[in-house]
């Protein structure tokens, strides 16, 4: 694997590990397979590229994507509290609306941004290479929004977004509500989906009604491997080890993709395959490992 491969595979890692983390928040935290993500992941991604096309501040482009993302989260969940519509199908619904959203507000199943500005140009125009100054960012924003994740989720409304999903008669018991709290866990696990899919945007400098599907496999392969790997013993362990495994996860596939063994060869046309067998991989090693402990 060449540098460029590397480097763009830790990026890739590390902007879809932001994802990760919101997929963690709702399928680990709060116990709620949500689906919402593959349609919210490109929501916003067309939020920013409507707003860049507008001559909106990129920054303040990426709050307005992370704000569509928790309004989209918000609406699975009151489906799934309020109108009692199972979480599952709550999620499958405001995913398949999502998709005419974004086409609705893209006017259109795509736009270029590459004559727009991005979150890179303040470290462009500071003499920062342009393809190290994403990464950079990357690095930077991924760091944020793990603390400000962990720090989240030891305070009082974070530690009963924890309850909640762990005991929820027993947070009931205790006065809170816990219809609030889904609201609001499911509704800020969106909002850092729609951020993911707002860098991946002014990274690639394009947006596109389809840039989310698979979404939710990717996020669920990170969420997997780094628990695997490093474990869940502790909440600001457990968000690291997110991270880095979506930055395994993102490896692994840069090493297959172009693999050759014979007259075989690897695809990207492979990459549902080579996730599938990750997961399994991810999956099945606890098990194998204890069972070679007893050997």
């Amino acid at each position: 694997m060449s540098w460029y491969a590397a480097l763009g595979a830790l990026e890739q890692g590390l902007v879809y590990g932001i994802m990760a983390i919101g997929v963690y928040l709702t399928f680990r935290i709060l116990d709620f397979p949500d689906l919402t993500v593959d349609g919210s992941l490109p929501l916003g991604a067309s939020i920013t590229a409507l707003a860049l096309t507008s001559g909106i501040n990129p920054f303040i482009a990426l709050l307005l994507a992370g704000f569509g993302g928790f309004l989209a989260g918000m609406v699975t969940a009151i489906l799934n509290t309020k109108l009692k519509v199972l979480h599952l199908l709550a999620s499958i619904l405001t995913m398949i609306a999502l998709y005419s959203i974004n086409i609705r507000i893209m006017d259109g199943p795509n736009i270029s941004l590459l004559a727009t500005d991005t979150v890179f140009d303040p470290l462009i125009n500071f003499g920062v290479p342009g393809y190290l100054a994403s990464t950079m960012f990357f690095v930077a924003f991924a760091a944020l929004i793990v603390v400000g994740v962990i720090w989240f989720l030891y305070t009082e409304i974070g530690l009963s977004l924890l309850a909640t999903g762990d005991n929820p008669q027993m947070i009931t018991a205790q006065g809170v509500n816990t219809h609030t709290i889904i609201i609001l866990g499911v509704g800020l696990s969106n909002a850092l989906v729609a951020l993911a899919g707002s860098l991946i945007a002014q990274n690639q400098g394009a947006a596109d009604v389809n840039m989310g599907v698979g979404t939710i496999i990717a996020g669920l392969a990170s969420v997997i491997v780094g628990e695997t790997v490093f474990g869940d013993k502790t909440i600001p362990r457990a968000i690291i080890a997110v991270l880095v495994g979506s930055v395994i996860y993102r490896m692994a596939i840069a090493l297959a993709l172009g693999l050759e063994m014979g007259r075989f060869s690897v695809n990207p046309s492979d990459l549902n395959l080579i996730t599938a067998l990750l997961v399994i991989i991810a999956l099945t090693a606890p098990t194998i490992k204890k069972k070679l402990k007893k050997v």
